[in-house]
């Protein structure tokens, strides 16, 4: 789950788009939002279908009856993304995992472009979708991950050799991800050129982009930063398990 925590607020001033406040919790205000087509849940815990995106969202973790919403919701003996959550788990669960991210959102520095080279990907691209993934790592991508947003990408020689495109869309926001650059096509400002594209796509309907890496991608935070993002909060996340 993606749903964010930490600290380090900023000013994304001079941009439009919807309300700040909304990324605290990004992906429930997806999911109970523009993505509410995808969502599976009900009023306290929602997720996107396994082969859209891996992301749990709860409304809150102050209500008691949270934990029970979720394991109804993604079932006993299950391994699942939890952030903004600091106490002790229920009888039952058990950590698995933790890490740290950085949410990052556009400023006025921002400058979108339309790239001459992108074309957009959709169904019939999957296949090289899933594979450029596969090859760059950029975090999860399933076979309908497309259907979130618009997704764009050049390819050299028939090959797809870079791409970008949206995921979470709160309210007022649409999120930057999946970039990848083959990686005998880096250093040629592909992955730039992409998210400028995605993110003018994003300004021309209204919207305001977001970014999300992890704390340790310290390389691309700050390619991030020199196109016009600024660090908004750092997320705190970890893996549980569900009783069995």
């Amino acid at each position: 789950m993606l749903s964010d925590a930490g600290a380090a607020p900023s000013s994304a001033a001079g941009a439009s788009g919807g309300e700040e406040s909304v990324l605290d919790n990004a992906p429930w205000h997806a999911l109970t939002g523009p993505h509410a087509r995808f969502a599976i849940g009900g009023d306290l815990a929602r997720r996107y279908p396994d082969d859209v995106a891996p992301f749990v969202a709860v409304r809150t973790w102050d209500d008691p009856h949270v934990w029970d919403a979720l394991l109804e919701l993604v079932g006993t003996g299950a391994e699942v993304g939890v952030s903004g959550y600091d106490g002790e788990l229920p009888a039952g669960w058990e950590f698995t995992g933790s890490g740290e991210g950085v949410q990052l959102v556009q400023t006025p520095a921002l400058t979108p472009r339309p790239d001459d080279e992108a074309i957009e990907l959709g169904a019939d691209d999957v296949a090289d979708m899933l594979a450029i993934v596969a090859r760059n790592q950029p975090g999860p991508f399933r076979p309908r991950t497309h259907e979130l947003g618009r997704y764009v990408g050049i390819r050299r020689q028939g090959r797809l050799v870079a791409m970008a495109g949206e995921r979470l869309h709160p309210a007022g926001w649409t999120e930057i991800s999946a970039v990848a650059v083959d990686a005998d096509h880096r250093r040629q400002g592909l992955g730039s050129r992409l998210v400028l594209d995605v993110a003018f796509h994003i300004q021309e309907r209204g919207d305001r982009a977001l970014m999300h890496a992890a704390a340790t991608n310290t390389g691309a935070i700050a390619a991030y930063e020199r196109l016009g993002f600024v660090l908004r909060r750092r997320n705190r996340f970890a893996s549980v398990r569900t009783p069995s």
